[in-house]
């Protein structure tokens, strides 16, 4: 085989076979194939596409390029929840314990975050002494005790998707559909898990800003866990405006509290009860979706979710007291408030231009050298279609630093006000099996 025949074919928009897909992926990862060759191979999928079949055959080449993850010492169906990302997106802190407390096993690996906020593993450290330094033995004994554990990403996960990640970002070629679901997909299955749940962000604070390029998504990234054995499902959920209220590490992991207790923000818990209802019936631990979000909603009222929450913290080195005490997490030096300049209603918040606003402060890393600040951030006071008066706080600001007229400035150009009232966004627009 060669590669140069490989790309014609692709240019000219035939199908790859499973033996050349594997052929490339093997021959790239192995440095054999040069960036300049699979760059053009690149492209030609970009403007041709792949099929369902080509699509999976991708997805299972990447998966076998590295380590794949053993979990099946732990009893029961492990059923994993991706997110395609967005701002203010503290599902994982409260989907994890939630099922977790209903007998459904979580074996999350999580990484940290590049971007507006941390990643869950960031978050998670704002509580003092939590870590996720720890062995798999440990890691799949901690599942079968707690029914939940988080541990650190594998070094040698995908590395087939890692090197593809990094050419497509530098020629143009990131925004093609089985290239994204590909690259997702591989990751997840590589973790181990016997049943995916997908949460496909849509609006201007997702990756897939157009409804039906996240539909698209969606429907691709389904179709290759079903064409490769694994269960799974996808929500398509908006990310116009920041979900929940908080945008920060520590602020996120209060308000994950909130939630576990049934008390979070409306938008956040109904998210999470929606994904959660999947990933139990995925589980086999009930027999419809409704049966599922009325255990969920069980243990968010008895206390179940919460004391779960506090087990796993502690398994982990963590201060569990902060469930009851979140003032014991990172606190930030300057509390201030962003009035409204105006009378009206909220009529949009940009959502990835707010999540700027707490990078800025310090929330996120600009680079994987950067330094999180786990105390600051934002917290919403507002959402769209809220009324506001002129002098009330639309934003509580979080700051370690007392000068913050850059933030103040983004975010007043980014959360608008109408005269007129405004309908408040769909929360799910698509269910997709």
């Amino acid at each position: 085989m060669r590669m140069v025949d490989l790309i014609e074919k692709k240019r000219d928009g035939h199908a790859l076979t499973k033996e050349e897909i594997h052929f490339i992926i093997e021959g790239y990862t192995k440095g054999d194939i040069p960036d300049y060759q699979m760059s053009a191979l690149a492209m030609a999928i970009f403007f041709r596409g792949m099929n369902e079949e080509e699509t999976a055959e991708l997805t299972m080449a990447m998966v076998h390029s590295g380590d794949t993850i053993d979990l099946s010492k732990i009893e029961g169906i492990k059923v994993d929840k991706h997110s395609t990302g967005g701002v203010g997106d503290t599902t994982t802190l409260v989907l994890g314990p939630l099922v977790a407390s209903v007998g459904v096993p979580v074996a999350k690996m999580s990484g940290r975050g590049l971007g507006h906020t941390g990643g869950t593993i960031d978050k998670l450290e704002s509580v003092p002494g939590f870590h996720v330094e720890i062995n798999n033995d440990e890691f799949i004994e901690l599942v079968n005790k707690n029914k939940i554990a988080v541990v650190g990403q594998s070094g040698n996960l995908t590395p087939a998707d890692k090197k593809l990640y990094a050419l497509r970002d530098v020629t143009a070629t990131v925004n093609s559909i089985p290239l994204i679901a590909s690259s997702i997909m591989s990751k997840k299955i590589a973790a181990g898990a016997d049943a995916i749940v997908l949460d496909v962000k849509t609006g201007a604070g997702a990756f897939m800003k157009d409804l039906n390029d996240a539909k698209a998504l969606a429907k691709a990234m389904v179709d290759i866990g079903n064409r490769v054995g694994r269960k799974t499902m996808a929500i398509i959920s908006d990310m116009s405006q920041p979900l929940g209220y908080a945008i920060g590490n520590a602020l996120e992991v209060k308000e994950a509290i909130d939630t576990l207790r049934g008390e979070g923000p409306e938008d956040l818990q109904e998210l999470c009860l929606v994904l959660g209802s999947h990933m139990v019936y995925l589980a086999e631990k009930a027999s419809s979706l409704e049966e599922a979000r009325h255990m969920l909603e069980k243990a968010m009222k008895d206390g179940s979710a919460l004391q779960t929450f506090k087990t796993f913290l502690a398994a982990q080195g963590g201060d569990a007291s902060v469930v009851d005490d979140p003032s014991k997490l990172p606190q930030a030096k300057y509390v201030i408030e962003l009035e409204a300049k105006e009378d009206g209603y909220v009529s949009e918040i940009v959502a990835d231009a707010v999540g700027t606003a707490a990078m800025w402060l310090g929330a996120g890393r600009a680079t994987k050298e950067s330094t999180i600040d786990l105390a600051v951030g934002l917290v919403l006071r507002k959402k769209v279609g809220d009324a506001v008066k002129k002098g009330e706080s639309l934003v509580t600001i979080y700051s370690n630093r007392e000068q913050i007229d850059d933030v103040k400035q983004k975010l007043y150009e980014n959360i608008r006000i109408s005269a007129t009232p405004v309908q408040a966004p769909t929360l799910i627009y698509d269910k997709i099996s």
